[in-house]
């Protein structure tokens, strides 16, 4: 079984979508197993998108994660990582496919609701980085 980490951003836990997002996970058989509602320091969103600190969209990224609370959460499943990212959809809301989480709901390129894990590895940093092992059932 694999693990990635969502995130649902704060223009989605603003915008009150946190059960619709939830909801297509379990439609799309991907179970939820750790779950918090966090608000990051501007330390912590710069930590977490250190692999982004040479980008010019960097300062508003962390600006914008640190804007309101978010909600972490791992997710398991076969092929997970990818499964995620099919339903998420493109990060660039136009380009993403029809009935995708950004499709429906994003409204700009950064406030597109949510994140996903794009590897393995990233996954096992972005995983650690929110939640120890206690917080984590199976």
């Amino acid at each position: 079984m694999e693990r990635t980490l969502s995130i649902i951003k704060p223009d989605g836990v603003a915008r009150g979508i946190i059960g619709e997002i939830i909801k297509r996970l379990e439609d799309n058989k991907i179970k939820i197993i750790a779950m918090k509602m966090l608000r990051m320091t501007k330390a912590q969103a710069e930590g977490f998108y250190a692999v982004h600190i040479e980008r010019p969209f960097f300062e508003s990224l962390t600006d914008f994660m640190t804007s309101g609370p978010v909600v972490a959460m791992v997710l398991e499943g076969e092929n997970v990582i990818e499964k995620y990212r099919e339903l998420m959809g493109a990060t660039d809301y136009k380009e993403a496919a029809e009935g995708t989480i950004r499709k429906d709901f994003a409204t700009d390129i950064e406030k597109n609701v949510v994140h996903g894990s794009d590897s393995p590895e990233t996954a096992a940093f972005e995983i650690g980085y929110f939640f120890n092992s206690f917080e984590i059932t199976d």
